[in-house]
């Protein structure tokens, strides 16, 4: 019996009616997501958890938003995106120890954020102060008893690494993203298993592909279509020994995005053992 778990993302609502989806997917667990700091209050925690009880779910990590411009792109994510930004940094800081609060309230075992695009030079000095401030909210985390994910995407697998040595701190984990990898440009995600591959807690189960331009995203695709290659992929997950849960994660809207998570969690049963 196969210790991973088939979970799906699901955003945060005031009366946990997003539980209540998870549970008529007919899923045991899910990472539930906010960037809607309204809703980062002791109240709303402690509903989705005892929502989650009664529904048999199981809250696989809390992945927090933050305020401030976000753009999924190549000319402006660079100054946009995580704790990157100067000018967002230290706001953004405080936002993530709010969402550990919060989390910690509902029971999760950690949160799960993107961090931006992490500078790759060890001679850069902004190098350190983002490894600051990473380690900043990632030592309010520790003391919460809860740990602090990074999400992958946009930075290579080396250059996460570097940072998660870096910072050093026992509760530092990683929220692989295999299409993130690839629609970034920034890796193979079954290679990238090789460099860091003991730190990985949680997969998003996404699918895309390469980008076509220098400005713009690969396309992100139902599972199974993309250029992940799930078959070889979660074998290397097994092999690696990661015991955690493939989040399902379809960044469409409607029905079909609800199709398309019920066929994800049909397609990823045939690979667990």
């Amino acid at each position: 019996m196969s210790k991973i778990s088939i979970g799906v993302i699901s955003g945060l609502t005031a009366d946990g009616s997003n539980i209540d989806k998870v549970a008529d997917f007919g899923l045991g667990c899910c990472q539930v997501v906010s960037w809607d700091k309204s809703l980062c209050r002791p109240e709303y925690a402690r509903m989705q958890k005892k929502k989650a009880e009664d529904r048999g779910v199981r809250i696989s990590a809390f992945w927090a938003g933050y305020s401030g411009p976000v753009e999924w792109n190549f000319t402006r994510g660079p100054v946009t995106l995580g704790l990157v930004p100067v000018e967002y940094r230290w706001s953004r800081m405080i936002e993530l120890t709010e969402w550990a609060d919060f989390a910690a309230e509902l029971g999760a075992p950690a949160i799960v954020t993107h961090c931006g695009f992490l500078p790759e030079n060890l001679t850069d000095p902004d190098f350190f102060r983002v490894a600051e401030a990473i380690s900043y909210v990632a030592r309010f985390c520790r003391d919460r008893g809860i740990g602090f994910w990074f999400e992958t995407g946009q930075e290579t697998p080396v250059t996460l690494l570097r940072f998660i040595e870096r910072i050093g701190l026992d509760n530092l984990g990683i929220n692989l993203d295999p299409a993130n990898l690839l629609m970034y440009g920034k890796g193979n995600p079954i290679d990238a298993l090789d460099v860091f591959g003991k730190y990985v807690r949680n997969v998003h189960a996404k699918d895309g592909r390469t980008p076509v331009n220098g400005k713009n995203l690969g396309p992100e695709v139902k599972v199974g279509e993309g250029m992940v290659r799930y078959p070889e992929f979660i074998r290397k997950l097994i092999d690696c020994g990661f015991s955690g849960d493939l989040i399902i994660e379809r960044e469409i809207s409607g029905e079909q995005q609800s199709r398309d998570i019920m066929d994800t969690a049909v397609y990823l049963k045939q690979f667990l053992p």
